[in-house]
C-alpha cells in the first residue's frame, strides 16, 4: 500500500487498522527527542547507544526505537520516553541507554538518576503525563511530536492523519468548510490574529486565477520557535491543513516559505511532501476526486523582514523582501499579483483538529474572542524553559511560575516579553522598596501599592493588546530583578533597526534615533526630555510606517516606559543602573561575607580580581569591565553591583570589618 496512491478513505482506514494493530501488539517502544534542541544535546548518540544495547541483550523484535520530533521540555534534553507507560527519563546520556535497557526494559525498574525532580516539591515524578511542566498545558497539535517519527507518513497515518482531508474532499463542499473554519474561532497565530475563515473566504471570492495558499514559516523573532518544531516534529499536520484550505478557496498551488536556518524542518518537510505525493494526498485527484493540489518548498534568506506576507511574497517572485502598502490586499492580488492566502504554520496544523472534531468542539476552547490553544516559546530567565501549548484565556502566572517554574535560583520575577521584537514588555511585579528623592521631585513616580501586577492577566489576543503588547507569533521571554527594562529595550530596538528593510522613512530613521537616545540613556547621558522624544517618535512610526513590522517596533520603548518609568529615571536624573546591567553605570564590588574561595578570580577575563585563597578578595575597578561574570557565579553573595564609583568605598569598609576565617581543628578521635 505504502507504494500506492489512496483512492478511498476505506483504503486509508484499512491501513491505519493495522497499522494501530501493529502498535497494540505490546511491544515496548523508546521514544527519543530528535528536536534541533536534543540533537544539540547529543540525542544522536544516545539512539545509537540504544540500537547497541538492544543488539547486545537480543532485544531488537521486542523494542522499537522511534527519533520523534520535539516533546518541548528543551531544558531537560535529551530525553527519552518509554511507551507505552510513559517513564520519562531525562538529560540522558549515550551510557545511561545501556542501564535503561538492562534495568527498566529488561526488569521493570527504574532508573532513578534519570527521573524527573520538581524543584519547588522535590517530588520524584516518573510518568511524563504527570510532570507539572506537561500536565498543565492542553497539547493539541504539539503533543503529536512525542510518538510520530516525523519521516514516517505511516506513523502519521496511524494517529489518524489524512482523515480530515478524506472527510473534507469527499464529504463537504469548500463553502461548507469555510463555514466550519469560521465557526471555530480560529485566528491566525502568526501574529496579526485575522480571523482564518474571513481570509479564505475573501480569497475565494477574489477575481483571478490561479489562487495561492502560502505557508508562512519564516520564524525570525529572537527566542521562538514553535514553528520550527512543528515542521520538524509533524510536516505532515501542516501539509493536511493547507490542502483542506487549498480545497475551501479553490486553489491549486502551495508554497511553504521556510527559513535556510532550519535544516532540519527543510528536510523532514522535503521528505513529508515527497510521501504525500507517493500516497496520493498532493498531485491529482486526490483521494480518487477531481481536486489537483501540490506543494513547492522555498527556503527564505533569513531576512526577519520577510516574515510579512508582502515581503515574503516578493521574495518568493525572485524579488528582494521588501513590503507594500496594504491598500491592496494580498487575497486580492498578492503572489504575482493574483488572490493569495497565508497562514502560518501552527495556524495550517489547527485546520485538520477542527474539521476532524468540529468547529463546535473547538470553540469550546479558549475564551469568547480567541478560540483553541497556543503554542509559546518559554525562555529566558526561567527554570522550565521550552515549548508550551496551552488553551487561550490562561493567565500569564500560570504559564510563568506553574508551568515555567518561575526564575532560577531563587531570582525574583519582574516582567515578561510577549509577542517577539515588536512585542511589549509587560508585567511590573518588583519595584525598588524605596524611591530616591531626586526622582520624586520630577512627580513622575507610582507608589509601590498603586502598581497593578498583569501576571493574572488573559493570555489572548484581544487583552495583551489591551495592554501594550501582542500575542505575535508566540515568543514569550521571562526576565528577573536583574534584567534592565532600558537594556531590554534597547537590545530590541537594535535587532529590529539591523533587519529593517530601510524602505520607509519613518522605520528607518525612527529606529535609528530611538536606538540613538536608548543608549545615550544607557550610558548615564539621558535627558528629562529624551522620554517624551522617544514616545513622540514611537507614535509617529505607529501612525506611518508602511508595513505593521514598522508600525509595532516601538512597543518595546513605550511598554518598558509605561510600566518601568522609575527605571527610565534611575538612569537619567540619578545615573544609576537598579539592575547593575549598563556597564558605564555600574561598578562591582566585594563586601566583608566573601570567604575567599577564589571562584571569581578564575574566571574574570582581565585579572582585576586580587587576592588568595580564604582572604578577602578586591577588585581593580581600573582594571574591571563590569562583565558580571563574578557576579554571577559568587555563591555567598558577596559581590554586589553599585552604582559607578562607589565600588571603592565599600571594599574599603569591607577590608576594616573583615577577619580571615578560622581553621577549625579536626576533633580528637577517641
Amino acid at each position: 500500500m505504502n507504494n500506492n496512491k489512496f483512492t478511498s478513505p476505506e483504503d486509508l482506514n484499512r491501513l491505519r487498522e493495522r497499522l494501530v494493530k501493529q502498535r497494540e501488539e505490546g511491544r515496548i517502544i523508546i521514544t527519543v527527542c530528535a528536536g534541533t534542541g536534543c540533537l544539540a544535546c547529543g540525542c544522536e548518540a544516545v539512539t545509537a547507544a540504544f540500537r547497541e544495547a538492544l543488539k547486545e541483550n537480543q532485544l531488537e523484535d521486542k523494542v522499537e526505537i522511534r527519533t520523534t520530533g520535539c516533546h518541548g521540555f528543551c531544558e531537560r534534553g535529551p530525553l527519552v520516553v518509554l511507551r507505552p507507560e510513559g517513564t520519562f527519563y531525562q538529560r540522558v546520556k549515550p551510557a545511561d541507554a545501556k542501564l535503561i535497557v538492562e534495568q527498566t526494559i529488561k526488569h521493570g525498574k527504574l532508573v532513578n538518576k534519570l527521573l524527573y525532580r520538581d524543584p519547588q516539591t522535590k517530588e520524584v515524578i516518573v510518568k511524563e503525563d504527570d510532570i507539572p511542566f506537561y500536565s498543565k498545558q492542553m497539547r493539541l497539535i504539539f503533543g503529536m511530536n512525542g510518538h510520530m517519527d516525523p519521516t514516517s507518513i505511516n506513523d502519521y497515518i496511524a494517529l489518524g492523519g489524512y482523515q480530515a482531508l478524506a472527510k473534507a474532499l469527499l464529504t463537504m463542499t469548500p463553502e461548507q468548510v469555510i463555514d466550519e473554519v469560521k465557526k471555530s474561532g480560529l485566528r491566525g497565530r502568526g501574529g496579526g490574529g485575522y480571523h482564518a475563515g474571513k481570509k479564505w473566504a475573501s480569497c475565494r471570492r477574489a477575481k483571478g486565477e490561479p489562487k495561492y495558499v502560502i505557508c508562512n514559516a519564516d520564524e525570525g523573532d529572537p527566542g521562538a520557535f514553535m514553528d520550527r518544531s512543528l515542521l520538524e516534529g509533524n510536516p505532515h499536520g501542516v501539509i493536511e491543513g493547507m490542502v483542506i484550505g487549498a480545497f475551501a478557496i479553490g486553489s491549486h498551488d502551495g508554497y511553504v516559505y521556510v527559513r535556510n536556518e532550519y535544516p532540519l524542518a527543510v528536510k523532514n518537510l522535503n521528505i513529508a511532501v515527497d510521501a504525500a505525493r507517493e500516497h496520493g494526498f498532493l498531485g491529482d485527484n486526490i483521494f480518487g476526486s477531481s481536486f489537483n493540489f501540490d506543494i513547492d518548498v522555498s527556503r527564505g534568506g533569513g531576512a526577519f523582514v520577510c516574515g510579512e506576507s508582502t515581503a515574503l511574497m516578493a521574495s518568493l517572485e525572485g524579488k528582494i523582501g521588501e513590503p507594500r502598502a496594504k491598500y491592496v490586499h494580498t487575497v486580492d492580488a498578492g503572489l504575482w499579483d493574483k488572490p493569495s492566502n497565508l497562514n502560518n504554520v501552527e495556524t495550517w496544523a489547527n485546520v485538520p483538529l477542527i474539521i476532524e472534531k468540529g468547529a463546535d468542539w473547538y470553540s469550546r476552547i479558549g475564551t469568547a474572542s480567541s478560540k483553541g490553544t497556543k503554542v509559546f516559546a518559554l525562555t529566558g530567565k526561567i527554570n522550565n524553559t521550552g515549548l508550551v501549548e496551552v488553551p487561550m484565556g490562561i493567565t500569564l502566572r500560570e504559564i510563568i511560575f506553574d508551568i515555567g517554574g518561575g526564575p532560577p535560583k531563587g531570582k525574583k520575577f519582574k516582567a515578561v516579553q510577549t509577542g517577539g521584537p515588536s512585542g511589549g514588555t509587560l508585567v511590573v511585579e518588583t519595584r525598588e522598596p524605596k524611591v530616591h528623592e531626586s526622582l520624586v521631585a520630577h512627580g513622575d513616580i507610582r507608589d509601590e501599592e498603586e502598581v497593578v501586577s498583569l501576571l493574572d492577566l488573559p493570555v489572548d489576543f484581544d487583552e495583551l493588546t489591551k495592554v501594550g503588547s501582542m500575542m505575535g507569533s508566540g515568543g514569550m521571554i521571562v526576565m528577573d530583578q536583574d534584567s534592565c527594562m532600558v537594556d531590554v529595550a534597547k537590545y530590541f530596538l537594535n535587532f529590529l533597526q539591523e533587519e529593517s528593510c530601510g524602505k520607509c522613512t519613518p522605520c528607518r530613521e525612527g529606529l535609528r534615533i530611538t536606538l540613538e537616545i536608548l543608549t545615550r540613556i544607557s550610558e548615564g547621558k539621558g535627558q528629562m526630555e529624551d522620554l517624551d522624544t522617544l514616545e513622540e517618535i514611537s507614535q509617529v512610526m505607529i501612525d506611518t510606517c508602511l508595513c505593521q513590522l514598522g508600525g509595532s517596533a516601538p512597543n518595546p520603548v513605550l511598554s518598558t516606559i509605561r510600566y518601568f518609568r522609575q527605571e527610565y529615571l534611575a538612569h537619567i536624573v540619578e545615573k544609576r543602573c537598579p539592575a547593575g546591567v549598563c556597564k558605564e553605570l555600574v561598578s562591582h564590588a566585594i563586601d566583608e561575607t566573601c570567604t575567599g574561595c577564589h571562584v571569581c578570580f578564575s574566571v574574570c577575563p582581565t585579572n582585576a580580581i586580587i587576592g588568595q585563597t580564604k582572604t578577602l578578595h578586591v577588585i581593580d575597578q581600573d582594571a574591571c569591565i563590569q562583565c558580571g561574570a563574578c557576579y554571577q557565579l559568587c555563591r555567598f553573595d558577596s559581590i554586589k553591583r553599585v552604582k559607578r564609583g562607589e565600588g571603592d568605598a565599600i571594599q574599603y569598609v569591607a577590608k576594616e570589618k573583615w577577619h580571615p576565617p578560622v581553621k577549625k581543628k579536626a576533633a580528637a578521635v577517641a
